[in-house]
């Protein structure tokens, strides 16, 4: 991954090479933003820039993932009673030769674990120290990339600590991480911390139209539906027919939704509209949870009369757009939004996906018909 291939961040991109060039380069560091911002491919960056100052010929390895001086942590399933990156590092690899903004959703859908709980073990930080132990194949650093450090275990983190706090010499660590939330207050404060904000629309934009032939018209609405990830942007570029299913869903929903009120028998229908989805990997459910959150929002803002702002209406199969914009309001809006988003952390926690399809249809019929 070169500085160039990475979507926006100017900027940024520019303090980090200065800091490489410098020699200001603390030997912890940990990069805070969604993985469809870019964090991956900057630290892949950040990396070769590291090793190519100390040996040029070696750097372009980082590019195959395959630097005998560079090293990777990232969650796994236990499998076997072991769980070890090394385990599932081609399959990592993959995954990220054909998409270094994949997300941690992307990598469970990868390795067919929805069902699995993926974590970094203390056996891994175990393994990374003895591989830390040995001396560097190039004579330079050694890097150590954690994607995702957030999904250390406990023991694991206890572990990582120490490794933090007394690392080998000409050692750098770069931790991937959403958030901070779950990451132990006393790593935090051994780290450096470089935030990844969203990617501007016009970089995104601009990223789009080097990359795919397409209308403009269409990149803009990829865009504005993105939200500054380019991974999601990915998707929906890639989805067209996945759309189009999401929207007969949608559709199916909200006007059995409006049915249930008057004839009961339409909750019928909602069930098994909930047992359809349940169906799906979980990555698909989640990708249909965001595909709802919007059209909700947008028809708020047809409904506020700020049309300017609405990227996408539903018209097909004689859908009144105009009509459902109508209901939703101030008065539901935040409700709809909420159980939505509290579907989304019931699938990520494994919850029952057709009892909480179910409920979410339910509830809906409910919120719908709520006066502003």
């Amino acid at each position: 991954m070169n500085w160039e291939n990475i979507a926006g961040h100017e900027n940024l991109k520019k303090l980090l090479r200065e800091s490489i060039a410098e020699n200001r380069v603390s030997h912890a560091q940990l990069f805070l933003g969604k993985e469809g911002y870019g964090t991956f491919p900057m630290v892949l960056a950040y990396a070769k820039e590291v090793f190519r100052l100390e040996n040029e010929h070696a750097a372009s390895k980082v590019e195959h993932l395959n630097h005998l001086d560079l090293h990777f942590s990232f969650p796994v399933f236990t499998d076997n009673k072991n769980s070890l990156s090394k385990n599932k590092f081609e399959e990592f690899r993959e995954m990220i030769m054909a998409s270094p903004y994949s997300s941690y959703d992307d990598w469970t859908a990868f390795l067919e674990s929805e069902n699995k709980q993926l974590f970094i073990s203390a056996d891994e930080i175990d393994d990374q120290n003895q591989k830390f132990a040995l001396k560097s194949f190039e004579g330079g650093t050694k890097i150590l990339i954690v994607w995702r450090a957030d999904k250390m275990n406990v023991a694991a983190a206890n572990k990582f600590l120490k490794f933090l706090e007394e690392p080998p010499a000409k050692t750098l660590i770069l931790l991937t991480a959403e958030t901070a939330d779950d990451i132990l207050p006393t790593i935090l404060s051994r780290t450096q911390i470089v935030e990844i904000p969203r990617i501007h629309d016009e970089d995104l934009e601009n990223h789009l139209k080097k990359n795919f032939s397409m209308a403009d018209e269409k990149i803009r609405e990829i865009v504005h539906e993105a939200q500054g990830d380019l991974n999601d942007a990915l998707k929906i570029l890639n989805s067209g027919h996945k759309s189009d299913e999401f929207e007969k869903l949608f559709v199916q929903w909200v006007r059995d939704a409006f049915m249930v009120k008057k004839k009961p028998q339409f909750l019928k229908s909602i069930i098994f509209w909930a047992r359809e989805i349940a169906g799906w990997n979980r990555e698909k459910q989640k990708n249909f949870l965001n595909y709802c959150s919007e059209i909700f929002r947008l028809a708020l803002l047809q409904n506020y009369q700020s049309e300017d702002l609405v990227y996408k209406k539903i018209n097909a199969d004689g859908f009144n757009w105009a009509g459902f914009s109508k209901f939703i309001s101030g008065a539901n809006i935040e409700s709809i939004l909420e159980e939505i988003n509290t579907a989304d952390l019931h699938l990520t926690r494994n919850g029952n996906p057709k009892i909480v399809w179910t409920d979410l249809g339910i509830k809906l019929s409910r919120y719908i018909h709520k006066n502003s």
